[in-house]
């Protein structure tokens, strides 16, 4: 992609907006007029999963361009480095930090407990059913060490212990909670926990806090597109495991259905 052109940033630019989750989505409608049985069932799933995931996104997308702050924002960023990968649905550059934004639109309410463990609530008619899911703060944790290794090696050997020094200031991690009927309980969860998930509707309030820190130091708008720009390079298509898992299925089931037949037809 083109280098990230101009240097002024008067308000929300959006720099990427990847549609990697859209694709996805469009591939596997396709499959799924191909399949059946257990195989729908799982694609509909699936399905069903990328169109929360893509709803959640546009709430979040809303707030961040229509908050009237300079910063660049860059949507559905895929990296990979030394083996690993991240798909990073939003990170954020403003004129102070850079903030790891992962979305989560989940049905259902959201309690923190003080070991850090999310327990999901969903209510059935009268019935309740709870369940653990994977930590996203963990999940972002590992998104933001593969940034830290990918921008330190573009550092010389006299601006690495600065930048080690400055790097858990200026990315800040940030976990979303797209569904606007989600309700977050977090009263027992550690503070630095509580600060870091939040609901869509307070996320450019904690931007603003957080770039109003004393600490704080401004950037430019020239060093904010060139940190931009870094990420647009550095980003690579997207995996799609779930279409090419779901193709293999479908295609299992072909095959089954075409021994039948001709089985069928030698009785």
């Amino acid at each position: 992609m083109d280098a990230v052109r101009g240097t002024s940033v008067e308000g929300p630019i959006v720099i990427r907006d990847g549609d990697g989750a859209q694709r996805e989505l469009d591939a596997l409608e396709r499959r799924r007029g191909e399949a059946a049985g257990d195989v729908r069932d799982a694609i509909d799933r699936q399905i069903h999963l990328i169109e929360a995931g893509i709803d959640g996104e546009k709430r979040i997308l809303f707030e961040l361009t229509n908050s009237h702050v300079p910063m660049l924002i860059l949507h559905d960023l895929n990296l990979k480095h030394h083996g690993l990968d991240a798909q990073i649905d939003f990170l954020v550059i403003t004129e102070c930090h850079q903030f790891v934004i992962e979305c989560k639109n989940l049905f259902g309410d959201i309690e923190i407990t003080s070991d850090g463990d999310f327990i999901r609530t969903v209510r059935y008619g009268r019935r309740f059913s709870r369940e653990g899911i994977y930590s996203p703060i963990t999940q972002n944790r590992r998104h933001i060490d593969l940034i830290r290794s990918l921008r330190r090696e573009t550092k010389n050997a006299l601006l690495k212990p600065l930048f080690d020094r400055s790097f858990a200031d200026n990315y800040r991690s940030v976990v979303v909670l797209a569904n606007p009927r989600t309700v977050l309980h977090a009263r027992y969860a550690r503070k630095e926990v509580r600060r870091q998930v939040i609901r869509a509707d307070h996320l450019v309030d904690l931007m603003r806090r957080v770039d109003g820190e004393p600490d704080s130091v401004r950037s430019s708008g020239k060093e904010m597109r060139e940190r931009a720009d870094f990420f647009v390079q550095a980003c690579v298509e997207s995996p799609t495991d779930h279409v090419a898992r779901f193709r293999r299925l479908v295609e299992a089931q072909a095959n089954e259905r075409t021994g039948t037949e001709q089985k069928d037809e030698s009785d």
